[in-house]
Order: C-alpha cells, then sequence, then structure tokens
C-alpha cells in the first residue's frame, strides 16, 4: 500500500484528508508538532497508525525517519494568514516556514526517493479579487500580502527542485475552505448568523468561491497517485459560486434559522469600514473571488463529492453539537 507522509496532520484539512487517505486504503503517516497532538487526531482519524513529530519545519529538523518508506508527500503545514500580525518582520518570518522550509522538504524527499510532492498554495496567489473573469491556472500571478507573497515564492521553488531532481511537484490553490473544525472568520459568521444578529451585509450580488473541507480532501487524495496530476497547478473549489447575502442564507437555513439583513447601501458600509481600519476585511466580504476549476475537473476527471448545501449542513451540525457539549 501506498505510504503518504502529511504534515500539518493535526490540522483542520490534514485531519479531514488523513480521514480520506484512510478510507482510500493508503497507509497515511502523520507529520505533527510534537507527540501530545497525536493523541487527538487518532480519536479524530480513527485508522491512523503512523506518526512522526516532526516540530517547526522552519527549523531545519531531521526528517529521514519521518520519509522512511514514504511514497508522497502532502505539504500543509504553513504559516497562515495572519490579520493583525506583530512581528517585526512579517515577509521574513513567512518566508523561512512557507519557502524555505517547504523548499528543504522537497529537496530531503527526492534525496530519499519520494516520487511526488502534493503542495497546498492558495488563490491569493492570483490575486485579491475578480472582476470579470474568473481566475485560472494560467494568470499572471499577483500575490498583495506576505503570506500570499510566500506562497508563490514557494511554488517556484518547488519548481526548481522538479527540474533538478525529477520529484513529481502537484500544487493545489483552494480559496476559502470550510468545514466542521472552521476556524477564524466563517465561525465568527457561523455564529453570528445562529445567534440571529441582523447583518449589515448589502445586496452587492457579489461571487464567491468556496471549497468544503471534504471537497478538498478528496482532489488532494485524488492528486497523491493520478498521473495526469504530475508536475500541474491546480485551482479547485466547489463549483457553485455564491454571493455573501447567498452563502449567510444557506448557511441559516443549515442551522435552522432565519437570515437577516440591516438595509444598508453598500457605500456607507464601505465609509464606515475605512473610517475604523476594517476596509480590507469588507473588501473580503462584499468584493468578488471566482475560479475556474475546469482545468482539475478535465484533467483529473474529478468532481466534488460534497455539495455546497451538504458542506454547509455538515457544518452546520457540528456547530449545534459543539454550542451544546459547551453549554
Amino acid at each position: 500500500m501506498t505510504r503518504i507522509f502529511v504534515t500539518g496532520a493535526d490540522g483542520f484539512v490534514g485531519t479531514a484528508l488523513c480521514r480520506r487517505l484512510l478510507r482510500g486504503g493508503y497507509v497515511p503517516r502523520a507529520g505533527v508538532q510534537n507527540r501530545g497532538l497525536w493523541s487527538a487526531l487518532q480519536a479524530a482519524a480513527p485508522g491512523l497508525s503512523e506518526f512522526a513529530p516532526i516540530g517547526d519545519l522552519g527549523a531545519s529538523p531531521n526528517l529521514n525517519d519521518a520519509l522512511e518508506n514514504v511514497a508522497v508527500v502532502v505539504h500543509l503545514a504553513a504559516r497562515v494568514h495572519i490579520m493583525h500580525d506583530d512581528t517585526a518582520d512579517p515577509l521574513k518570518e513567512f518566508r523561512r516556514v512557507n519557502v524555505d522550509a517547504t523548499e528543504a522538504l522537497a529537496r530531503v524527499a527526492a534525496e530519499r526517493g519520494v516520487r511526488r510532492m502534493v503542495f497546498v498554495s492558495t488563490v491569493k496567489v492570483n490575486g485579491e479579487s475578480t472582476s470579470g473573469m474568473p481566475f485560472a491556472e494560467g494568470d499572471v500571478p499577483d500575490p498583495q500580502d506576505p503570506y500570499a507573497v510566500s506562497k508563490w515564492e514557494a511554488e517556484e521553488a518547488l519548481r526548481s527542485v522538479a527540474a533538478k531532481t525529477g520529484i513529481e511537484i502537484v500544487i493545489v490553490r483552494p480559496p476559502l475552505v470550510y468545514g466542521p473544525g472552521v476556524r477564524a472568520n466563517f465561525l465568527r459568521l457561523m455564529s453570528l448568523v445562529a445567534r440571529g444578529i441582523p447583518l449589515p451585509i448589502p445586496n452587492t450580488k457579489n461571487r464567491r468561491s468556496l471549497i468544503g473541507v471534504e471537497n478538498l480532501a478528496d482532489v488532494l487524495a485524488v492528486c497523491t497517485s493520478h498521473p495526469g496530476a504530475a508536475n500541474q497547478t491546480f485551482m479547485v473549489s466547489d463549483g457553485e459560486d455564491v454571493s455573501t447575502r447567498e452563502l449567510v442564507t444557506r448557511l441559516a437555513r443549515a442551522l435552522g434559522r432565519s437570515a437577516r439583513f440591516l438595509p444598508v447601501p453598500e457605500f456607507p458600509v464601505r465609509l464606515a469600514a475605512r473610517l475604523v481600519g476594517k476596509e480590507a476585511a469588507v473588501n473580503r466580504l462584499l468584493g468578488s473571488l471566482v475560479i475556474n476549476s475546469d482545468k482539475v475537473r478535465q484533467t483529473l476527471g474529478w468532481t466534488p463529492p460534497v455539495t455546497l448545501d451538504g458542506g454547509l449542513a455538515a457544518t452546520a451540525r457540528w456547530y449545534l453539537e459543539s454550542s451544546r457539549q459547551l453549554a
């Protein structure tokens, strides 16, 4: 059976991926920062039998044991986008973890005979928003913050390693990922909707692409073995683009609530956001970011196994159950 080393296995996407790999008959080896995370991961992904404590990848750990008899690496571990980054040089820190550590991992993997590395990048490599045409793999990259810049530089570093060593590289650029266990802005939005709080979201008719965590795990699993994935870059999504209002409406329905909106026009909302320093957040909320995922569907024959409504329903069930446990 194919052994796959997953970095960041204890994370939101990593846990879902380990479960998907187990269902597919693979042997996932869970790369986690320390042994203390292993028990919780085993409970979340029953059947996991192999793990490797890898510490801080940015500190150049010895990965020889972790990569022993591994055919494929899926690299999820990263320094993620931080809303209020207080480090002295954010780009330097992003590069240490997301570029230097990724390149080093690929080089060691190639030396150890790993045949393929699947790297989870971000749609932010393409830019922050779309107006008109959706983002596609062939677009000129336009990363606009340190996180996105580091992911683009990591992609370039991996292509260089592939050219020199022959290891196959697969790059996957997802948009916003949601699903059971989600955190950050999506969780905050779900909490507001669940409490029935009216939201000041104008009817902008914007469009946003998303991907459910189970769908992302599924396409990553396909990318580990499909011959057509070798040395390709893929944009991936659920394939159903929705406005922010429509997303809230569907999420409310999944939570058994009614969506409530304050009747506010777009301009005052944007003006207020600018005055309080939240312009970027409101741009993400009201702007469009749409991707074209035709390539991954045509090249790999992949279709998302879970619909948007199905993914939102699973997320809502998790949220409600978690809320009951905390009550």
